[in-house]
């Protein structure tokens, strides 16, 4: 099924007086994930997960920091300009959307939220300095074959045009929703390219993005919150992955360009993934894969945007 709409405009818009904190979202989150986990237990077979909260929240004035984005730009290794990167800008934006997820009436646990794909949008480049308006809502609750996806959809203003927009897709695992059952993860046989390049992740990379980010999910911080949570190890954060690809392709993506990413197998942690970026005619595709594995960490795109 689908929930909610295309460009969020049905949504009943709650301003809120400031980005929220992350810190004291995920202690929200935890308790919501335990009510929801609660819900599920009791909640009938024939009474499955069908609605989202139909609110949008918005905030209005942002504005990046000169010292967050230098320390982003290091861990990344983007180039040290006054343009926000597009990873940034998620940054900035991503408590907004967080925040929809801890509502007592989103059906679905913050805490252990698996991302699986991001799409990003940005129409023009976005300057340090400027004051930003952020707006984030959830649509499309669909099944997946371990759960339930849902999009996080997050736009970002400037004057009052739209200069980026994200929609993030997650998975909760284990919760039922209507409809049939997505078939998304049929895929090819994965086929390991030739290399351009490897990254080498450190034990501590999710703390270290982590740090830039806000973004303190237990999943990406130590082996013992990551296992608590159903993974063997800590997993690198989907974004910053996402994010480093994007860096590796450099200022040759341009100032108004669509990046895709498709998460398909964790990066655990520490690691030394083989990554390939490859330039066709339409834009640039990349890869990031483990050395002998039979799927990739990541895939995705960066293509003008017209």
């Amino acid at each position: 099924m689908t929930d909610g709409h295309p460009t969020g405009g049905a949504h009943r818009t709650v301003e809120l007086p400031a980005v929220p904190g992350l810190g004291g979202l995920y202690a929200r989150g935890a308790a919501t994930s335990g009510r929801s986990a609660v819900t599920r237990r009791l909640r009938p077979s024939d009474h499955p997960i069908t609605t989202l909260p139909d609110v949008a929240y918005a905030v209005r004035g942002v504005r990046a920091d000169a010292a967050h984005l230098t320390a982003y730009q290091h861990l990344l290794g983007e180039a040290a300009t006054d343009a926000l990167p597009a990873g940034f800008v998620h940054v900035l934006a991503f408590p907004v959307a967080t925040a929809l997820m801890t509502r007592p009436d989103f059906p679905l646990p913050l805490l252990g939220m698996v991302h699986l794909a991001n799409t990003v949008t940005q129409h023009r480049a976005i300057r340090l300095g400027e004051s930003l308006d952020v707006r984030a809502w959830a649509q499309d609750l669909r099944p997946h074959r371990t759960g339930t996806q849902v999009d996080l959809v997050t736009e970002v203003s400037a004057a009052d045009e739209v200069v980026w927009r994200g929609t993030s897709t997650y998975l909760a695992k284990g919760a039922g929703a209507t409809g049939s059952t997505s078939t998304d993860d049929e895929r090819e046989a994965f086929v390991a390219p030739v290399p351009t390049g490897q990254w080498r992740l450190a034990a501590d990379t999710g703390r270290r993005y982590a740090a830039v980010s806000g973004d303190r999910n237990p999943i990406h911080l130590s082996a013992l919150s990551a296992k608590a949570l159903g993974f063997p190890r800590a997993i690198a954060h989907g974004m910053y992955t996402a994010s480093r690809a994007l860096a590796d392709v450099g200022a040759a993506r341009g100032e108004a360009f669509v990046w895709t990413a498709e998460f398909s197998k964790p990066v655990l942690l520490p690691s030394a993934p083989n990554v390939r970026i490859t330039h066709d005619a339409g834009g640039f595709a990349y890869t990031v894969w483990r050395p002998g594995s039979t799927a990739p960490h990541l895939t995705g795109r960066v293509d003008p945007s017209h």
